[in-house]
């Protein structure tokens, strides 16, 4: 019976050409995290179910990928391993690992991570199961200046300046913004839904409620709609429309940095905003002695970043001809993301780049193309088969001078052999036969323009590094 190969949905694979490109992107985020002074790190891709739970939000909840055994003849291992699951993000193993290595680790610590993580939710356009995210957060101990926060947009602008995709807008907020503004409003910060447990052999007609975040409400206005928002905040939370409206025009405000940092000092709302409005303040200040040009960044009201333990800053960063695709990089600062696994305040400012997705909606959009099939940058023709040996000699040269360099092994025409090298875009291809040997040359051929060269065999490397 054959079995088909058809990939599981919602866990992406590439061809070769499209894997060397999604590395090169890969390659242009690790180097910028590294040249900020990130280390790198790497958790493991299970954690205990009670770990991921401490801090997970609901939808969260709903996607973790549980694990089990098939056909084991341990019953404890099988019951055990039910309390395991892949993580779904790479900030609450983060929290746990600080925990569990506090009195080994240099605060502040900086560390990247890119990783995969696992969601399981219903594939579709820019959304997987499976994808890599490439994390950056500082976690201090007890405090951590604000310095840090508007260090992350510059390393946001390092990367998408040179992964050269398009206009990119970094969007600023403040989560105590929005806490002191549904204060004064009169809006829970939390609310109840009621729903019907599903049916089964035992339902009696239960009815629970489930607590969910007012924030999260706002974070999805811009993909709901301003009519749903309203909508919810008057059902679900039981918002008076006054109060409805005025929240939703302060959300909707827009305008230059500057002067929207000016309209917020001018307004009297409570501790809380004002607070909220002094570090964004400040952040934005920092942002700018950081070089980081002022048409690259802007504060939008409507970015909360739904997860509980964002407390302050929180950033997304979304591709101005590409609006479709959503948030490319976000992330934000928490202040007591650690305190479930060890007795020390724990702050941390940190953003992500979901890679996987990032590349697809690039890709899709035609904004990148991929090139080479190969990181192969010559290949040396088997004209001869009694010479292989030198062609071996050849590549083993090549190679010892940093050029990547296949010999072809196959005894086949010198046509199928350069059809080879075209197909899979190889830049160089070179030839060597007996009558060429004895003259101490070879020829190169460079395929992106068709012209050839006889080079000799002592300067054949620095012919190839020079083109």
């Amino acid at each position: 019976m054959t079995i088909s190969a058809k990939p599981i949905s919602g866990f992406k694979e590439f061809l070769p050409e499209e894997q060397m490109l999604f590395n090169r992107m890969m390659d242009v985020i690790r180097r910028h995290y590294e040249l900020f002074g990130f280390a790198p790190l790497e958790t493991a891709a299970v954690e205990r179910n009670d770990v991921l739970l401490a801090k997970a939000d609901e939808e969260n909840r709903k996607v973790m990928y549980g694990l089990h055994i098939l056909n084991s003849a341990n019953p404890a291992l099988v019951e055990n391993v039910k309390n395991y699951s892949l993580h779904f993000d790479q900030t609450v193993p983060l929290a746990r690992y600080v925990a569990q290595n506090y009195g080994k680790l240099h605060f502040p610590f900086r560390r990247y991570q890119i990783q995969k993580v696992w969601r399981g939710e219903r594939p579709q356009g820019g959304r997987f199961r499976e994808f890599y995210q490439c994390d950056i957060d500082v976690i201090g101990d007890e405090s951590l200046g604000l310095l840090h926060d508007a260090e992350m947009p510059a390393v946001i602008y390092g990367i998408f300046s040179e992964l050269g995709i398009g206009k990119f807008i970094i969007r600023l907020g403040n989560r105590k913004i929005h806490n002191g503004l549904l204060e004064d409003l009169g809006i829970p910060l939390h609310y109840n839904v009621k729903r019907s447990i599903a049916p089964g052999p035992d339902w009696d007609g239960e009815i629970v409620e489930d607590t969910k975040n007012t924030l999260t409400l706002i974070d999805k206005m811009y993909k709901d709609g301003i009519e749903e928002t309203r909508r919810a905040f008057h059902d679900d939370v039981g918002i008076p429309e006054e109060r409805i409206d005025e929240l939703l025009s302060f959300l909707s405000h827009k305008d230059d940095v500057h002067a929207t940092l000016k309209w917020l000092a001018a307004q009297n709302r409570n501790d809380m905003f004002a607070l909220g409005v002094s570090e964004l303040t400040e952040v934005i200040d920092h942002m700018q002695a950081l070089g980081i040009p002022s048409n690259c960044y802007g504060i939008d009201f409507g970015i909360t970043r739904g997860l509980d333990y964002y407390t302050g800053t929180v950033y997304e960063t979304t591709l101005v001809n590409h609006e479709a695709v959503g948030s490319v990089c976000s992330g934000g600062r928490f202040d007591d993301l650690a305190s479930t696994f060890i007795d020390r305040k724990l702050p941390g400012v940190g953003i992500s780049i979901g890679l996987t997705r990032l590349f697809d909606a690039l890709q899709r959009s035609g904004a990148i193309c991929t090139g080479a099939h190969c990181p192969t940058k010559a290949v040396i023709f088997n004209m001869t088969p009694s010479l292989r040996h030198e062609y071996f000699a050849m590549a083993t040269a090549l190679r010892a001078a940093g050029i990547p360099t296949e010999v072809y092994l196959e005894d086949k025409n010198i046509n199928k052999q350069t059809k080879y090298a075209v197909n899979k875009q190889i830049p160089f291809g070179i030839f060597m036969d007996e009558k060429r040997q004895n003259r101490g040359v070879c020829t190169v051929r460079n395929y992106s323009n068709g012209d050839e060269a006889e080079v000799s065999l002592t300067q054949l490397k620095h012919h190839l590094h020079q083109l």
